[in-house]
């Protein structure tokens, strides 16, 4: 597929982050915005680590990216921007580090981060689709979870001499890591949205694994390698699969790619291209108890499609959950709403 011209490039007004966010991803996000006051909390407790140091560290030792510095990222972050159809254009920040990567962060106004190593490894569709990924995440809200993971990393480290404190951190640690790996692939679609170049998706993903000489690659046979991935092992395997994810943030880039190409394959890309996706209007219409269920579906799925021995003895479990998960979440919605309501209620009274 051809680059496509900024002239036919589709702006997505008022595109809800549900149209993109992963079925794992999303149960989790809707389930903490259901609860009135959770993200103005998680936002005031982000800002004890000091959102104005991170940009100061950046504002000193980076260089942002604006018209007369890398003026081309600037227009990648404005059209972003533009065509996810978000608020305000983020900041963009080029750091001097070999080791590919790009981030957002930050709570109350997020920015980007893209290493020299990513910038210098990807072409310019490809870095728009890297860009659109993290306006991906700003859209979501992530890039205010991602600021608090990373300072619980940094905690737990400090005080990994305290057993059970460290102990306590880690598990939080690992919740949080296992989220943040799904919204990566929610946000693998965001970045697609934004470039709206399939090809330039693959491209990234598959340099992010091998290195810039795509001319040695071949995306079909890196699909085969996500195939005998999911489908590999015995028991053994798939008990190295699960602690090989220890630590990390993002998924491996073979089940990215692959993730992209179903969702791809399945249609929800063109048909959100064509028109046809939910708009943040309806945001408050979601219910917990349904994205709950849509989360564990989406586990289930992923799992029979492995032949893992280790990981076929959950698909049951998850069947369960699904159904369990959904009316858990729905209970606790209707009693946090009722007693909302039973507050509003006695506050009018006493008024």
């Amino acid at each position: 597929m051809a680059n496509t011209p900024d002239r036919v490039r589709v702006r997505l007004s008022e595109i809800s982050p549900r149209a993109y966010e992963h079925p794992a991803d999303r149960g989790a996000l809707v389930a903490l915005r259901s609860l009135r006051g959770f993200d103005e909390v998680f936002k005031r407790m982000s800002g004890l680590f000091n959102e104005r140091a991170l940009r100061l560290m950046f504002l000193s030792g980076s260089v942002r990216v604006g018209p007369t510095q890398f003026p081309h990222l600037y227009d990648y972050v404005r059209d972003a921007a533009y065509v996810l159809d978000l608020d305000e254009v983020p900041e963009l920040y080029i750091q001097m580090n070999p080791r590919p990567n790009a981030m957002a962060i930050g709570s109350q106004r997020p920015f980007i981060v893209m290493t020299t190593g990513l910038f210098e490894l990807l072409d310019a569709q490809e870095q728009r689709f890297v860009i659109g990924h993290e306006v991906g995440h700003i859209l979501s809200g992530h890039a205010v979870y991602r600021t608090m993971l990373l300072a619980l990393i940094q905690l737990a480290s400090r005080v990994a001499w305290v057993p059970l404190g460290f102990i306590g951190l880690q598990a939080i640690v690992a919740a949080l890591e296992e989220w943040y790996r799904k919204s990566e692939l929610s946000c693998d679609r965001a970045g697609l949205l934004a470039c709206q170049d399939p090809d330039a998706g693959k491209r990234a993903l598959m340099k992010m694994a091998g290195g810039s000489r795509l001319a040695e690659m071949n995306p079909d046979a890196f699909l085969e390698q996500a195939r005998e991935y999911e489908s590999g092992g015995d028991a053994r395997d798939g008990l190295l699969k699960l602690l090989s994810l220890m630590g990390q943030t993002h998924p491996f880039a073979v089940v990215r790619l692959a993730e992209l190409h179903r969702w791809l394959e399945e249609g929800s890309y063109h048909r959100i291209i064509g028109g046809d996706y939910p708009r943040r209007s309806s945001d408050r219409d979601a219910r917990i108890g349904e994205e709950a269920r849509n989360a564990a579906r989406s586990y289930k799925e992923a799992w029979e499609r492995s032949g893992d021995p280790l990981i076929g003895t959950l698909r049951d479990v998850a069947g369960s959950a699904a159904s369990a998960g959904g009316k858990i979440f729905d209970t606790v919605a209707d009693r946090w709403r009722g007693g909302s309501a039973r507050g509003d209620q006695d506050s009018a009274r006493s008024s």
